[in-house]
């Protein structure tokens, strides 16, 4: 598909929002059913596609091809999409005023290559739910996901209203020339930048869902084996491919002996003695990873893993011991499974540091004190935080999920993802049965004595 294709889709697409049928509460839930009955259908083919991609085993791609978003929006968007009636002042009498939920038009989704199918569909839920239409530009580092989101869509809606593209880095780099009114991007803090430069050409509004190195600091008063086992679980899920994922480890001096040898059988109890034939161990997406990750581990001290195959795109689950706020490990997000382990005796230091790094996407912290919780919340700048666990506050649906910072711009998940593919448009209704002289001139005194008493009380 060249330029001219892209510019007559969007065209089409904008023609078809422009004839209304997206904006019926009737319209939208029957495309949210046929999305739905579509997933259904076609779930073998893609958790197949996700174990070809990623090594995803089915436990895991159930998780990604949840009917959970649809569901929600389903059950509430009538309650979404009511104007919100809201009190004018007196001086606007007589009249009512209400918020009323716009749809934004033509939506672009760009979606990323670790969760290639859920990160394409959730915000394409919230873009129907909002009454949009939308053009989703799946990774081309996961095929096989990309060409079965692509089958689902064309069998499911018309192009002029839904449509899918695929390609490499150069079709995205030519879909964002184009005008859209709202660009959805979930990928790294790099690419991030360029999509809204590109955004900013034509003032188009973006939702950007990046990520960053997310700190998890484990205090000494925790339950050992518990946090360790939950830290490993998020750390590994996915092969470390997760934009909230545990990016690097913290751990109190005290228990740090402890933690680490409970670390460690955690990780032989959830993938075995060899992880590499886990079937429930994933993959590294592609070799140019692989490299990246391996090279990582250059002069490292590595407690266990690092063993990697590249002809099949593996790396083992790896713990790295002594590493400063300084390492290599630490000048960027790992997005792998590795886990560097820092130490700490002092929380104000662990604060210091983290608050001296751009503002992760996620932040963990294992502790019994509630005092201390209170102090992580007040003191550190994070787009989620999760206490005594890990990724799980990203399965909450009515908790919106997204950035601050570098790891991103807006956020999304339920009715959040409605909110940010809407407009709310500000409205009031004046009678004409009377009309208050008051505004008018000329001003005299009593006028301005009397709106002197409305205004400043």
């Amino acid at each position: 598909m060249d330029q001219t294709d892209f510019h007559n889709l969007v065209a089409k697409q904008r023609d078809f929002f422009r004839s209304e049928q997206t904006r019926g509460l009737a319209f939208r839930t029957e495309q949210l059913c046929k999305l739905k009955s579509a997933i259904i259908k076609y779930q073998e083919e893609i958790l197949e596609s996700l174990r070809t991609d990623l090594g995803r085993s089915a436990f895991e791609g159930y998780f990604e091809i949840n009917l959970l978003e649809i569901n929600l929006a389903l059950k509430n968007l009538k309650n979404w999409v009511k104007p919100k009636k809201v009190k004018s002042q007196v001086d606007q009498f007589p009249s009512s005023a209400w918020i009323h939920p716009d749809p934004l038009g033509v939506v672009l989704i760009i979606s990323p290559w670790n969760y290639p199918f859920q990160l394409a569909i959730s915000p394409l839920v919230g873009a129907i739910a909002a009454g949009n239409c939308a053009i989703v530009k799946p990774s081309e580092y996961a095929p096989r996901t990309s060409a079965i989101i692509a089958k689902l869509i064309a069998e499911t809606f018309d192009p002029s209203y839904i449509a899918v593209v695929e390609g490499d880095v150069t079709v995205g780099q030519k879909l964002l020339t184009e005008k859209f009114d709202h660009i959805f991007f979930t990928g790294s803090t790099k690419v991030g930048r360029l999509v809204m430069q590109a955004a900013a050409q034509n003032l188009t509004p973006v939702t950007l869902e990046l990520g960053g190195k997310c700190p998890c600091i484990v205090d000494a008063d925790v339950h050992i084996d518990h946090a360790a086992k939950r830290i490993a679980w998020g750390k590994f899920y996915n092969a470390g491919q997760t934009c909230i994922a545990p990016d690097y480890l913290v751990v109190h001096r005290a228990i740090k002996g402890q933690f680490v040898a409970a670390l460690l059988k955690a990780i032989q109890e959830l993938y075995g003695d060899v992880p590499a034939q886990s079937p429930d161990y994933g993959r590294i997406v592609n070799r140019f990873h692989i490299d990246r990750l391996t090279a990582l581990l250059t002069d490292q001290k590595i407690l266990v893993g690092g063993q990697s195959d590249p002809s099949d795109r593996y790396l083992a689950p790896t713990v790295v011991d002594d590493v400063s706020w300084d390492s290599p490990l630490m000048a960027a997000e790992i997005f792998g499974p590795i886990l560097p382990i820092l130490t700490y005796e002092n929380l104000d230091e662990v604060i210091h540091e983290i608050n001296d790094r751009p503002k992760p996407l996620a932040l963990y912290f294992f502790s019994g004190s509630k005092q201390k919780q209170e102090r992580i919340l007040r003191a550190t700048f994070s787009g989620g935080v999760c206490l005594n666990d890990v990724l799980m506050h990203g399965g909450v649906i009515a908790l919106p999920f997204g950035g601050v910072g570098e790891s991103g711009i807006g956020s999304y998940h339920g009715k959040a993802t409605f909110d940010a593919l809407s407009h709310f448009k500000s409205v009031l209704r004046r009678g004409l049965w009377s009309d208050l002289t008051l505004r008018y001139p000329p001003y005299k005194k009593e006028k301005v004595s009397l709106i002197k008493k409305i205004l400043l009380g």
